[in-house]
């Protein structure tokens, strides 16, 4: 998931991330199959804290996919 989401253009990446819910569901499924690909220690913690704290993330990771065109720890 993410690479597919990475793979996504800009405009719809910057779509599924402002949208609340939707943000949050997004941010939970790339950050567990992050941590499942690649099972270093930030991804595992990341997808841990996202589960509860999806949405200050998903804002977060809103602002660094403008930016670097990738989310937090998930490169």
């Amino acid at each position: 998931m993410m690479k597919w989401f990475n793979s996504q253009p800009r405009l719809i990446q910057l779509l599924l991330l402002i949208i609340p819910v939707v943000n949050w569901v997004v941010e939970v499924v790339v950050r567990i199959s992050a941590a499942f690909e690649h099972p270093i220690l930030s991804n595992v913690i990341m997808a841990i804290v996202v589960i509860f704290l999806g949405l200050p993330f998903g804002w977060l990771d809103l602002i660094w996919v403008l930016l670097f065109n990738h989310m937090v720890f998930c490169k």
